[in-house]
């Protein structure tokens, strides 16, 4: 399947980045739905419409080499925290301490997750 480690290692790192490509177009997308107001502002809902499209299509090609629990351990975990801090920066919306301590767990985990699980993908 792979001629050496290099071509494994090249890989998986194309994979993760797709990966994170997907977070970024659904992060997008999300922003963009609570902008749309229901749908109602044509711009932000083909916004919304086509970074999920974008998004489920990359995150398709990422799942041919990451473990699609692994993936979307990471998917939701990273997308989480990364639209909390939007919505915290952009739509002023708060985020108490329980927040932020849910979120420290979440980083926490998908750490654990890529440094020590054997089901990573790497």
């Amino acid at each position: 399947m792979y001629k050496n480690f290099n071509q494994f290692e090249s890989k998986t790192m194309n994979a993760y980045l797709l990966l994170f490509a997907a977070i970024i177009c659904e992060v997008i997308a999300t922003s963009s739905l609570k902008l749309s107001n229901g749908f109602t502002n044509l711009t932000f809902s083909i916004i919304t419409i086509v970074g999920y499209s974008a998004s489920f299509y990359i995150l398709s090609l990422a799942l041919k080499t990451i473990p699609v629990g692994i993936a979307y351990a990471i998917w939701s975990g990273i997308g989480i925290i990364i639209i909390s801090l939007i919505a915290w920066i952009f739509l002023k919306q708060s985020l108490d301490l329980a927040a932020l301590i849910g979120m420290g767990f979440i980083i926490f985990g998908v750490v654990i997750i890529n440094l020590f699980s054997n089901i990573s993908g790497h």
